[in-house]
C-alpha cells in the first residue's frame, strides 16, 4: 500500500551503480506508481542484453534505442523510471524527462560506484583494465548534465535504501511545495 501519494512521473538519473533501479523500485512501491527501467525495456524490446547491443551495433545505436524507450515511457502517467546512466548524453532525452516529470539525480562517490559495480559483467563501459578511471571520466563528463536536468540531487553514498527513500520523500515534498532542494 502506498505511503506517499505524488502526482506525476518521477525520473531517476545518475551513473551506473548510483542506485537508480533499487531506489526506483522502492520509490514506486512507496508512491503507488509503476516502475520501469529503461535498460530493461531496451532488452525486452530487442530480446538481447545491452552488452550484446554494444558489441554488435555500437553505443550510438544503443543510444538510439534508449531514446525511443525513454520517449515512449515518459508519455505514461504515474511512473517511476530508472534511466540508463548515459541517457542524459542526448539533449532530446533531457528535454523529454524535464517536460514529463520530476527528475532526481542520484549521486554517489566513485568509491561507492566502484564497489557496487565491480562484479557486474553486464556493464559494457566498465569492461576495461581500469574501471575506476572509466567511472571518474564518466562522472566528469556526465555530472554537469545530470545537474542540468535534475530538479533534485540526492546523495546515495553510504546510505541504506530505507533511509534514502525517507530522505527522498522529504526532498520531494519540499520540491513539490515550491522549495527546490538538495537532499542529504
Amino acid at each position: 500500500m502506498p505511503v506517499m501519494k505524488l502526482a506525476g512521473n518521477l525520473f531517476l538519473v545518475g551513473l551506473m551503480g548510483a542506485g537508480k533501479t533499487t531506489v526506483g523500485r522502492a520509490l514506486a512501491r512507496r508512491t503507488g506508481k509503476t516502475f520501469y527501467d529503461s535498460d530493461h525495456e531496451v532488452e525486452a524490446r530487442t530480446g538481447v542484453r545491452i552488452a550484446t547491443i554494444f558489441e554488435i551495433e555500437g553505443e550510438a545505436r544503443f543510444r538510439d534505442r534508449e531514446a525511443a524507450v525513454i520517449a515512449d515511457l515518459a508519455r505514461l502517467d504515474d511512473i517511476v523510471l530508472a534511466t540508463g546512466g548515459g541517457a542524459v548524453l542526448r539533449a532530446e532525452n533531457r528535454q523529454v524527462l524535464r517536460r514529463h516529470g520530476t527528475v532526481i539525480y542520484l549521486r554517489a562517490g566513485i568509491d561507492d560506484l566502484l564497489a557496487r559495480t565491480q562484479h557486474d559483467k553486464n556493464r559494457p563501459l566498465l569492461q576495461t583494465a581500469d574501471p575506476r578511471a572509466k567511472l571518474e571520466a564518466l562522472f566528469n563528463e556526465r555530472d554537469p548534465l545530470y545537474r542540468e536536468v535534475a530538479d533534485l540531487v540526492v546523495d546515495t553514498s553510504q546510505q541504506n535504501v530505507n533511509q534514502l527513500i525517507l530522505d527522498l520523500e522529504h526532498a520531494l515534498a519540499a520540491h513539490l511545495n515550491g522549495h527546490a532542494g538538495y537532499a542529504p
